[in-house]
């Protein structure tokens, strides 16, 4: 069930992200259970948000992205930034595209938020240890309720997956739902 208040926000389900997902979480489904819980909201009439990792063609807006064990990623105008394949968004559905982890650094979302009278997040998307951890955190820290789909995000691996869900949870209890919870 969806509680009242809520947006669903679809955290870089894109070509890049969803193709070099490791076959430990290929085999989740997380693609379709991200279809699903999209149906789901959308027949509630609930606002989905859509977000992007974008980066400039001169790698001017990495920062420090590229210290660790990622490579470039997701540069505007290839394919590899593009949404997925079916997990494009209506016209009247949000977008917003964003250059670091964290959905809520340097982006218009808590004005969004705001102005939709939202309470409760719904989280979706890739990577679960990357963007979809930090969204989260951010979220948690402007007092937003989190609700992460746990089928419906996918790590860098599966430890990181479940280690990125136990953070989340940490955060606040009961924040990790399951696709069933939101879909019924």
């Amino acid at each position: 069930m969806i509680a009242d208040k809520s947006a669903l926000l679809v955290i870089d389900v894109q070509n890049q992200f969803v193709e070099g997902l490791p076959e430990e979480m290929k085999g989740l489904s997380v693609v379709e259970s991200v279809k699903h819980v999209i149906e789901a909201f959308r027949k509630a009439g609930r606002p989905i948000i859509y977000f992007r990792e974008v980066h400039r063609k001169n790698l001017v807006d990495f920062g420090r992205e590229l210290d660790g064990d990622e490579d470039v990623h997701a540069v505007e105008e290839t394919r590899a930034a593009d949404y997925f394949t079916g997990i494009e968004p209506l016209p009247e559905e949000y977008q917003i595209v964003k250059r670091r982890y964290s959905g809520f650094f340097g982006t218009d979302l808590e004005i969004l938020l705001k102005g939709l009278g939202i309470e409760h997040i719904y989280g979706v998307g890739l990577l679960t240890d990357v963007c979809v951890h930090y969204t989260c955190a951010d979220a948690h820290q402007h007092d937003y309720h989190i609700h992460v789909v746990r089928e419906a995000v996918g790590g860098s691996s599966l430890v990181a997956h479940e280690a990125a869900l136990a953070a989340i949870e940490y955060l606040q209890h009961g924040a990790v739902i399951s696709e069933k919870e939101v879909c019924e």
